[in-house]
């Protein structure tokens, strides 16, 4: 099969001829219709995650279907269209999992990652951690639902009460996120690189009241703000925003460092928390949503061999919404 490795940080992404892969137990082998392409893969290879010690195939936004299932391996049938997420199995007996908290578990192992990716014409997966998928999806249009969608959800489940929601960062995970916000009927304040790019462009496009750069208070104060963008300096940006009572959702799997603020920022119950990963209750949750909603993705593809430079797109911000691989 035709893969893009990653063999080192820093490295580019290199194309290779690998023998097909086989399911072992419990595993079902997908072909690989589409895989979109995430910040978190920038992390893998820029080093800001720790290499995992061996060549990686990334790509967690995958979509394909079954053409093999290994012994045992009995929930989805050849043909079967699946999702494959950032969360490629957990242990289920730590502390986490029985508590329903399984994307804290220690023992985690994450495709894309320590398990090999979408990346690639093929790709092994454990059947208990892949997703049937919404008919009312296409294969290129269900890519980013897979991790932009699913922690966009799981991020903001915290705040969907807020009346005035604020999104730093408004690419492949902001504009699913601000389809979910609108249908809940929040007013969304969308906060982009300059405030005048594509990205602000799309924002207005999807509902936001007001759209301006991340360096810009709002004009009103909001119950609550989300963080895509991995700048260590929008959370306190965030915190000046909102109001007393408010929360501030860093969704990044990294971000560079927080600089100190002063302690008048936070006073007055507003709080700052974080997002880690995604259970499976999400995904059930989140692809049962979607379609009602319906969050429409706005994609950009590119053929697989050009999987560098949908990257590089995507470190400059040239991205409009999602980009997706395709083999």
């Amino acid at each position: 099969m035709r893969a893009m490795v990653f063999e080192m940080p820093g490295a580019a992404l290199a194309p290779v001829e690998r023998p097909n892969p086989s399911p072992g137990p419990g595993e079902i082998l997908v072909a690989v219709a589409a895989c979109g392409v995430c910040r978190t893969d920038l992390h893998i290879l820029d080093g800001d995650l720790p290499f995992p010690g061996h060549p990686v195939i990334p790509g967690h936004e995958v979509i394909g279907r079954v053409v093999e299932a290994g012994p045992g391996a009995t929930r989805f049938r050849v043909g079967d269209r699946v999702g494959i997420p950032w969360l490629g199995f957990a242990c289920g007996s730590c502390a986490f999992c029985r508590a329903g908290r399984e994307n804290l578990c220690e023992l985690a192992r994450f495709t894309g990652y320590h398990l090999q990716g979408g990346y690639a014409e093929l790709v092994v997966a454990d059947e208990r951690f892949s997703f049937p998928l919404p008919d009312a999806y296409g294969d290129v249009e269900a890519a980013p639902l897979l991790c932009a969608g699913l922690i966009g959800y799981r991020s903001w489940k915290p705040v969907r009460e807020a009346r005035r929601l604020g999104i730093y960062g408004f690419g492949a995970a902001g504009h699913i996120v601000a389809q979910l916000a609108r249908h809940a009927g929040q007013e969304l304040f969308a906060f982009t690189r300059s405030g005048r790019d594509a990205s602000a462009d799309l924002a207005r496009a999807l509902g936001a009241s007001w759209v301006g750069a991340s360096t810009e208070p709002p004009p009103e104060p909001l119950d609550a703000a989300l963080i895509f963008a991995p700048a260590g300096e929008l959370v306190p940006a965030a915190l000046r925003a909102v109001s007393r009572g408010g929360m501030v959702v860093c969704a990044g799997i990294h971000m560079s460092d927080i600089p100190s603020f002063p302690y008048s920022i936070l006073w007055g119950e507003r709080s700052v928390r974080s997002v880690a990963n995604l259970t499976r209750a999400d995904g059930d949750e989140f692809l049962a949503l979607a379609p009602r909603v319906p969050v429409r993705t706005q994609v950009e593809v590119r053929p697989l061999a050009r999987s560098n430079e949908a990257l590089a797109d995507l470190r400059g911000g040239r991205a409009r919404g999602a980009l997706v691989l395709v083999p």
